[in-house]
Parts: structure tokens; sequence; C-alpha cells
């Protein structure tokens, strides 16, 4: 916001922004734009400086639970109209943001989308309310777009969407004409769900073939016998959230079934950094499927992964 001032002069006031969504905290971040950022969510842990930030949000559900146990809280709550995460009103209305980011496209990510617009309109500052609900990688960066031009920083959107347009073109160049490499992407382990939106656009990019995501739709429910008839050569562990080391701890609590698959390779990916997130660094999540699969073609790459032996 530039206000007229005395003389027809004009003075720079920071934009107060309240991200309620881990992606969007860090496309603020890649964009500059971490002064304006008021608060975060209390999962909003990148970059580094983001969780010094006050928290607006908690979980309702209790932390290091089985799988099976987060999906039946999740179920639970969902189906009883109850939200997932609670928002912090009070502080909320003590920062009287300027610009509140939130999403719609998964209830089980983020504050409810209707619960921030009621909070938004009780609000003295009466803040704008943007949502970002990318299904695909394109539409993600069509985010970057969407945010740069609500908090004022187009010029950083243009180079930011530029650099990730240079580093994808790079995967693709370098993997095509390579023999696809057949892909199951596990977002969850018990029940078995599926990878969709983005991911199997990534696994494309990289030289594989998704046999059982779909590009822009939702995550799906499967079985483990729905997998194996994919007849995957890679199998690419995701839990939605956990990074790189607890996935591979699920990997081999479920090691059996993931032997049954009678893939060539099992490997454990850092989703909640480069595939969970819609954010800057699902570039660097497209780098580390296109070295997994095709590491003569894209040597030097990431290693956010560890690979599974069983």
């Amino acid at each position: 916001m530039l206000p007229a001032q005395p003389g027809g002069t004009h003075i720079l006031v920071a934009m107060r922004i309240v991200s309620l969504v881990p992606s969007a905290t860090e496309m603020l971040f890649a964009l500059g734009l971490g002064r304006d950022v008021a608060a975060v969510t209390h999962e909003c842990d990148f970059p580094p400086q983001a969780r010094d930030r006050p928290k607006v949000t908690s979980d309702v559900i209790g932390s290091g639970l089985p799988p099976a146990e987060v999906d039946r809280q999740v179920r639970e709550l969902t189906e009883q109209g109850k939200a997932i995460y609670s928002l912090d009103e009070q502080l909320l209305a003590s920062l009287q943001p300027d610009l509140i980011v939130t999403q719609q496209l998964c209830a089980v990510c983020a504050v409810s989308y209707d619960d921030v617009r009621a909070v938004a309109e009780r609000l003295e500052s009466r803040p704008r309310v943007v949502s970002l609900d990318p299904n695909t990688l394109g539409e993600v960066l069509g985010d970057v777009r969407t945010l740069a031009e609500a908090a004022g920083a187009q010029d950083a959107g243009a180079e930011l969407l530029e650099a990730a347009g240079r580093r994808i073109d790079r995967v693709r160049q370098a993997t095509a004409g390579a023999e696809p490499v057949r892909v199951a992407a596990l977002e969850w382990l018990d029940p078995i769900y599926v990878a969709g939106h983005w991911t199997p656009q990534l696994i494309e990019y990289a030289g594989g073939l998704d046999v059982l995501g779909m590009p822009g739709e939702h995550s799906e429910r499967r079985t483990w016998e729905a997998v194996a008839a994919g007849r995957p050569d890679v199998v690419v562990v995701m839990p939605c959230g956990y990074d790189a080391e607890r996935a591979a701890d699920e990997a081999y609590e479920y090691a059996d079934e993931l032997e049954r698959l009678g893939a060539d390779r099992v490997v454990a990916v850092d989703a909640a950094a480069y595939f969970s997130r819609p954010g800057p660094r699902l570039i660097e999540g497209l780098e580390v499927l296109g070295h997994v699969l095709h590491p003569d073609r894209l040597p030097g790459a990431p290693a956010h992964w560890v690979e599974i032996g069983l």
C-alpha cells in the first residue's frame, strides 16, 4: 500500500499477511515477502524464518499416531462436519491482517475455508481472502502469479516462474526419449491412497509412467492387490506430511506388503517438503524423481530420498 503524504510523496507501508497454508508460506518467502508475513500455521516450517512467526492454528488430532488411527480420526471429524484444525481468532484479530491466504483443496490440510471467510468478515481490518486451490503443476505455478499480484510483488513472481520453468525444462529434456519407468506413488499406507493432483505429472516429466494416479484428480483409496495389478517397476512411498526418514520407517512397517508388489525398487521420499505441498519446492521434488527414475540422465540431483531394502 502507498498512502499519500503531504507534498504528494508516498511511503511504503508493509502489508500484513497471514498464511494459513504451509505451501503459501513458502511461496510468500520465495517472493521476497517474508517481512510482510505476520503469522503462519503450526505446520509452517520452511523456510526456517517462518518458524519464528506467531502461530494462528493448532491441530485437533494428536501427533505420533499410527496411520490407520490418523485416517480414522480425520474421517470421523470430517463426517461430523468438525474442523481438523482450530483457528485462534483472538490472535488473528490482534494482528489486523490486510491479506489472508488459505485453500479449499483439502480438508485435511488447512482450516476450513468457510471458517476463514466468516472470521475475516468480523475483523476490523476487513482483510482480503485469497484461496489457492491447485490440482496440477500448471495451477501451482499459476498460484505464484495470483499471490504475487495480491501482494504487489509481480516482478518477483515473474522471476520465480522463469526460474521454475528452466528447471522443469532441464528435467524433461534430460529424460526425453527414455523408456518410461512404471511408478506407483503411495500417499498413505494404511489404508492405501495413491497420489493424485500434480504427482502423476511430476512422474511423467521425470520420465515415468504413473500406473495408478490420474493428473489433476484427487488422491484415491486403493487396495494392495490393485497396486500390485499395476505392475510397478518402482514404488515411491510418500506419506502426506512425512519427511523421508519417517516415510522410510512407515515403509519398513509395511515391508511384507511392499515386497509382495514385485517392484524392482522401493524408495521413500520427503513428501512434506517436496510433494505434499503445492509450492515452489515441487520443482525440487521433480528433480528428485528424475534422479530416482533415471540416475544416468540426471546425476547429482538432491538426495532427499531413502532406498528401502526388502
